[in-house]
């Protein structure tokens, strides 16, 4: 779909997401209001229904190239239907609990057309489900310096050894992509990317326990990992081009969920004190909470503008790796700040299982982690600034 400068979306966009708006608050929402409030995910029958839905409708796999089965939506307008995407209970887990269609990591389509048959295509037809491992015990935000991981070539094959860790669904994962040192050399030219498929042997995956309700992390083992010569994905040592290229063109869409799920705590705050009265006084009325949801709808408003800005930027070609990076940092703690007002002006049902709130409160602090800490970000916009 083509955005023109300002931003005034298409007429088609704004029916798709009305489509998907409509979806979730007729499918999906009620839905999760009858499972535990800490339900990592649907139940398989329930997914394979909605999923189902979702495919007679079009809205499967929206991201994902037309030429492989997919939508063929651009980053600005995956930004746009992922920010109604997320807007529920499970917001941030998977957006719309997968019923969406899932994706394969992006470094995959530089993979070779054999790669994109055998795993690309089938995991946007089928949503499968996938894994991306690059952090690493020594480090995460450091991959050039931090990665320890080594494949050795023996022969017609690959062979890995190595750790990873925090690594999403790597222990029901179909295949993933690994990185690992290939080269002598120290920094971004000695890694390189692997297809794994998680039954071979040598390859286990144990639960990390976090704060956060879904989406339970994996501490990855490879011993002695044995590979064919054709799991490496495009160049040997081309490894962190592919996953940069990856991690900036994910970062739009991620943000994009963080202001969904900001904008669903808004106006259920907003909600909340229309509804809500004290000493005989509706909570609108007390300037405390007008200001509160006033300084929120600011921030909304700017993130939005934001990842807008960002995504149309990358979708022209343009580096937007800086615009990237403010979009990821200003929308995680935007979700943060948003979230909390709401919780506060709910008071005791804030931190109850019976609202979202409570969840989305646990879920947001790890999204100033996620996708590169707040701290790393400000040290790209910081360099960018004294170039």
């Amino acid at each position: 779909m083509t955005v023109f400068p300002g931003f005034t979306l298409p007429d088609e966009l704004r029916v798709l997401r009305e489509q998907i708006r409509r979806f979730i608050r007729e499918e999906i929402v009620p839905l999760e209001q009858r499972l535990d409030p800490d339900a990592p995910g649907l139940p398989e029958e329930d997914y394979e229904r909605l999923a189902a839905r979702t495919k007679a409708a079009g809205l499967w796999a929206l991201g994902a190239p037309e030429e492989h089965g997919g939508g063929g939506l651009d980053t600005f307008s995956m930004s746009v239907v992922l920010e109604e995407m997320a807007q529920h209970r499970m917001g941030l887990y998977n957006v719309g609990c997968g019923v969406f269609g899932r994706y394969p990591p992006p470094a995959i389509w530089a993979g070779t057309k054999e790669q994109i048959k055998k795993y690309a295509e089938p995991t946007v037809r089928e949503g499968w489900r996938t894994f991306f491992a690059i952090t690493e015990p020594s480090g995460g935000s450091d991959p050039a310096g931090a990665i320890q991981t080594r494949a050795e070539r023996r022969g017609d094959r690959w062979v890995l050894n190595g750790r990873k860790v925090f690594i999403s669904n790597a222990h029901h994962a179909r295949w993933g992509l690994v990185w690992a040192r290939t080269g002598k050399d120290k920094g971004r030219a000695g890694i390189s990317c692997f297809i794994v498929e998680p039954g071979t042997p040598g390859f286990t995956a144990k639960n990390i326990r976090t704060i956060r309700t879904a989406a339970i992390p994996n501490d990855v083992t490879l011993e002695d990992v044995e590979l064919p010569a054709d799991a490496l994905v495009g160049a040997e040592g081309q490894g962190l081009d592919l996953a940069f290229d990856l991690l900036v063109k994910n970062r739009f869409p991620y943000s994009a969920t963080n202001l969904g799920v900001a904008v669903a705590a808004h106006r259920m705050a907003i909600a909340h004190a229309k509804q809500r009265s004290t000493f005989g006084v509706p909570l609108s009325q007390r300037q405390a909470i007008q200001w509160m949801l006033a300084d929120a709808e600011v921030e909304i408003r700017a993130c939005r503008w934001l990842i807008w800005e960002g995504a149309w930027k990358a979708d022209r070609g343009e580096d937007a790796r800086v615009e990237a990076s403010i979009a990821k940092l200003y929308s995680s703690e935007v979700l943060g700040r948003v979230v909390d007002a709401a919780v506060q002006i709910h008071g005791g049902y804030g931190v109850s299982k019976e609202f979202p709130l409570e969840r989305w409160y646990r879920e947001a602090r790890v999204r100033r982690i996620g996708e590169g800490p707040s701290e790393v970000h400000r040290m790209v916009i910081a360099r960018q600034l004294f170039r």
